[in-house]
């Protein structure tokens, strides 16, 4: 396992800045390596990416040198096992909304004694293979890997102090298209009662010194965004792309 670039930056309360990507390619994490990019988020929820395919995605990520993280599709023990065991390096969690929920997944990612991960000797671990032992991996990967749940809905704010206050949290990543829908806003997060809202939860997360992340579509908007104290920002792939289109295609107008 190597060490996770992100998390020591974010320790350091420096800005990390990345990609949530619903491609099965390894060549796509690649490219986002090279180009410069913190993390590479695997979308195990909206997207047709199995675990079989994850394993060679974070092998593209390792060879172009961005961390490699993923957003799993349920709180369940045994898919965040495979993802981690493949070598992810951090697991942020949709649709979490209490703080039973938030230790279930703490519990899931760490290994004993603080949570009930299963050990193998997998690639994670170099198989067992590499310079480290059971035990110093153990510890190394409890310390290494990210634990960020998402907040998407009214009642996860409603219960944001419990969960702040569940330990191994390393903070939260604020889903603003959700968060609108479960307010009632079903076009999308422009409304300035979601602003307000978004703008509190920024705060809240911030003055329990963890870290707290949502999207940003541009590089001014990851800048303000920065400037305020998100210190994870994310796009989308297709959104990143996006982007660069529009920006060469002026060329033919």
């Amino acid at each position: 396992m190597k060490q996770n670039i992100v998390k020591a930056r974010l320790k350091n309360s420096q800005p990390v800045l990345g990609v949530l990507s619903n491609s099965s390619d390894p060549t796509v994490a690649e490219l986002c390596g090279f180009s410069g990019l913190d993390f590479y988020m695997i979308d195990g929820e909206h997207s047709p990416v199995t675990t079989a395919q994850v394993q060679d995605i974070v092998r593209a990520c390792e060879v172009s040198g961005i961390t490699p993280l993923a957003r799993v599709r349920s709180n369940d023990p045994k898919l965040i096992l495979q993802f981690l065991d493949s070598g992810v390096m951090g697991i942020m969690m949709p649709g979490v909304k209490n703080a039973a929920e938030v230790d279930a997944l703490v519990k899931a990612v760490k290994y004993p004694p603080v949570g009930v991960r299963g050990f193998a000797p997998v690639r994670s671990v170099d198989y067992l293979l590499g310079a480290m032992n059971q035990g110093e991996y153990v510890d190394f990967a409890n310390d290494q890997i990210l634990v960020l749940p998402q907040i998407e809905d009214q009642e996860a704010i409603d219960n944001l102090d419990e969960m702040m206050a569940v330990e191994g949290v390393d903070g939260f990543v604020i889903g603003p298209r959700d968060l609108a829908m479960s307010m009632g806003y079903y076009d999308g997060p422009g409304h300035d009662e979601v602003k307000r809202t978004i703008a509190g939860v920024v705060d809240r997360i911030r003055k329990a010194g963890l870290v707290v992340g949502t999207t940003a579509a541009t590089g001014d908007q990851a800048k303000a965004l920065v400037d305020r104290g998100v210190l994870f920002c994310l796009n989308s792939f297709a959104g990143l792309l996006k982007s660069a289109a529009t920006d060469f295609m002026k060329g033919r107008q």
